[in-house]
């Protein structure tokens, strides 16, 4: 008896009645159905609401992150469970790995981007504040805060896990509620994915939800507060973008399309070249790697008009050496198709395509394994334009298979220009080992390309290739590929808060980010700031320090230990000459003096100084001139960590004003600490 798919809405799993089948990709037995039971969307959006919304902000950022990290341990100590299901998809262990591994892998990054990146708290400061009048007593910043809403995340067919993971990662990290709802075709993946994550117990209840099927009227209970993404066609993105309740309610929607992308090799290369080969082999994976499934792919490979009857040769040549069947013999290194309607769109393009291009290579249907013949299988299949410029079908039809099409150009204007006729794509390659040609195209492609990923033979070494999205790199495109964003690192997390503008003293702003903002009241402790543990630790404790004139002695004596003689140092004749009209201290020297002004130099809480942010030299400090520092808390972050010998520990951003005898400030900056905690 076949698995009956579940939803897991309401904090329960539903459906028990079979719906569609769905079948093996391999030998086309049918594995799952979908079930027939509808569900009740009101009950699902009102659980994310007061269930899972609730127990999101209970939590804060970092705490957040530190749950993406045990839910990446826990689906990667389990992820076998998921690899014996991802066969029935088509997928090889390579294919399996990127989707799984990779899904994983991206709550580790988020993980990290939320322990390293972001405060204690639910509030990001995006500061500096900047003052607003001329007295200081009014000042403006932005903030970023949870939008109180839920997001729906509905994913394509080709990356069943990385593709709910990856949504879910970031929305998690700031605040947000999901309800993912994947492609029916693998959802059997999805589900078994979903089933490891509320097994771990790891996630506040609500604060992820899965649903099997279609959406029914989902959309049509959202406000403002939420947030839908998609990933798939172009079409489909069209049709939800204009969603009557997502326009009248201005409810996000962003859309991550697939499109045409393409490589482009440069005029410099020659046969003879690495490069060459470089680019043979990046366009041969893609159309074999998860079987040419990814809206990343290698659509069009754009050549030197001379070239292209060498480049098809060799891309044609690997080919034949790629082993198509079943994903389980060990011989395989490419699977079937996802389901057999896939199979059926993607030889409708084929054809489609071949009435402006010629048939270059086409494997043979010899697939390897038992069953085999009911697979979803398709063969590679390398098509050629000789003139692209002339025809459109190559520019508009994607085959979204392993299919790619080799087009020639004459001049370098020439491939740009087919690149663009794309109308925007995910990404695109350039193969050149030649910085200028690098410099002029990157520029024009950047306006019709969402990431550029340029190759020559220094890259390949680390390459993670042209179809690989990374956590810390936007992942979206223009046009046609949808015109949203989503990974990015932090950008992603950005994405799914809700900026405003605040105005008001310094000491509200201060208040209101959890930060220090300049010309806001301070607490001058009686105990200097450095002997506070983390927990006893004020924003706005401070420290006024006693005053040091500097001399020249002390310049001499810095340029001795630095090596540092830079003429406006020890250069009087110079030094008058230049916009200064003095010789003046080197500016790591008043940093130097700064820290021996306000540093306690006993053991006590502070743990390292690990690092400077801001760094401005203001105004120059001269021989006789006396300077003085001012060091105040400025943010404290909790990162729930401890040492090897279970001290806690904190990090905490100070900031320092140096000024001169005038009061004019001369040096600004932000020291970063570890602090230790008292228990």
């Amino acid at each position: 008896m076949t698995q009956i798919l579940q939803s897991y809405i309401g904090g329960r799993w539903q459906g028990a009645q079979a719906a569609g089948a769905l079948r093996s990709a391999v030998n086309g037995a049918t594995i799952a159905h979908t079930h027939a039971e509808a569900l009740d969307f009101g009950e699902a959006v009102e659980h994310a609401r007061r269930k899972g919304l609730p127990s999101l902000m209970a939590m804060d950022f970092q705490e957040r992150a530190l749950r993406l990290k045990a839910l990446a341990k826990f689906l990667m100590e389990h992820k076998e469970q998921l690899y014996a299901v991802s066969a029935h998809t088509g997928a090889t262990k390579v294919d399996s790995w990127i989707d799984i591994d990779g899904g994983a892998g991206t709550l580790f990054a988020y993980a990290s981007i939320g322990s390293n990146e972001l405060p204690s708290g639910n509030l990001v400061h995006e500061g500096p504040a900047f003052p607003l009048g001329k007295k200081g007593g009014f000042s403006g910043t932005h903030v970023l805060v949870p939008r109180g809403g839920l997001a729906v995340h509905i994913n394509a067919f080709n990356f069943p896990v990385w593709g709910l993971l990856e949504k879910f990662a970031p929305s998690f990290l700031a605040g947000m509620p999901c309800i993912g709802k994947p492609a029916s075709a693998t959802s059997y993946l999805t589900e078994a994915a979903m089933r490891l994550i509320v097994q771990s117990g790891i996630l506040p209840e609500g604060s992820l939800q899965l649903v099997i099927g279609g959406t029914g009227d989902l959309l049509d209970r959202l406000n403002g507060a939420d947030v839908v993404t998609f990933t798939g066609s172009a079409d489909t993105a069209s049709r939800l973008r204009v969603h009557p309740n997502l326009i009248a309610n201005s409810v996000p929607f962003n859309a991550e399309a697939d499109s045409l992308n393409c490589a482009i090799l440069g005029p410099d290369v020659s046969p003879d070249d690495e490069e060459f080969g470089l680019f043979v082999k990046e366009v041969a994976r893609e159309m074999t790697v998860k079987a040419g499934q990814k809206c990343t792919a290698i659509r069009r490979a754009i050549v030197p008009a001379h070239l292209l009857d060498a480049v098809c040769e060799q891309v044609a040549s690997r080919l034949a050496k790629t082993t198509v069947g079943d994903p389980a013999d060990e011989r395989v290194r490419m699977g079937p198709l996802a389901s057999h309607a896939q199979q059926a769109d993607v030889a409708e393009r084929i054809a489609l395509l071949r009435q402006d291009a010629e048939l270059v290579y086409r494997g043979e249907a010899n697939w390897i394994g038992a069953g085999t013949a009911e697979g979803a299988f398709c063969a590679p299949t390398l098509l050629a334009c000789r003139k692209p410029m002339e025809v459109d079908s190559v520019h508009t039809v994607e085959a979204f298979g392993p299919v790619s099409t080799v087009m020639a150009y004459e001049g370098l204007d020439e491939a740009l220009a087919l690149a663009a006729r794309g109308q925007g794509s995910l990404v695109a390659t350039l193969v050149t080992r030649d910085a200028t040609v690098a410099a002029k195209a990157i520029p024009a492609m950047a306006a019709w390309h969402g990431r550029l990923h340029i190759l020559d033979r220094e890259a390949a070494v680390e390459s993670t290739g042209h179809g690989s999205p990374l956590p810390t790199l936007k992942h979206g495109g223009p046009g046609r590929a949808g015109g949203g964003e989503e990974l990015g690192g932090l950008r992603a997390v950005k994405h799914y808060l809700q900026r405003a503008a605040v105005q008001g003293s310094p000491t509200m702003l201060a208040a209101v980010t959890g930060e220090h903002v300049r010309g806001a009241r301070v607490n001058d402790t009686a105990v200097h700031p450095f002997r506070s543990y983390f927990e006893d630790l004020q924003i706005g404790d401070s420290l006024l320090t006693h005053r040091r004139t500097v001399g020249e002695a002390d310049i001499v004596a810095f340029g001795g230990i630095s090596g540092d003689y830079f003429y406006m140092h020890f250069d009087e004749v110079a030094a008058k000459d230049s916009p200064f009209g003095k010789r003046i201290a080197h500016g790591y020297f008043v940093l130097s003096a700064a820290a021996g002004l306000f540093v306690s130099p006993a053991p006590g809480p502070v743990l390292a100084n690990y690092g400077l942010d801001t760094l401005r030299f203001v105004k120059p400090v001269g021989i006789g001139d006396t300077i003085q520092a001012r060091l105040t808390a400025k943010r404290k972050i909790d990162r729930n960590k401890v040492d090897a010998k279970g001290v806690g520990q904190g990090v905490v951003a100070w900031d320092v004003e140096v000024t001169n005898q005038l009061g004019e400030l001369v040096a600004s900056y932000d020291i970063l600490t570890l602090v230790a905690k008292r228990t």
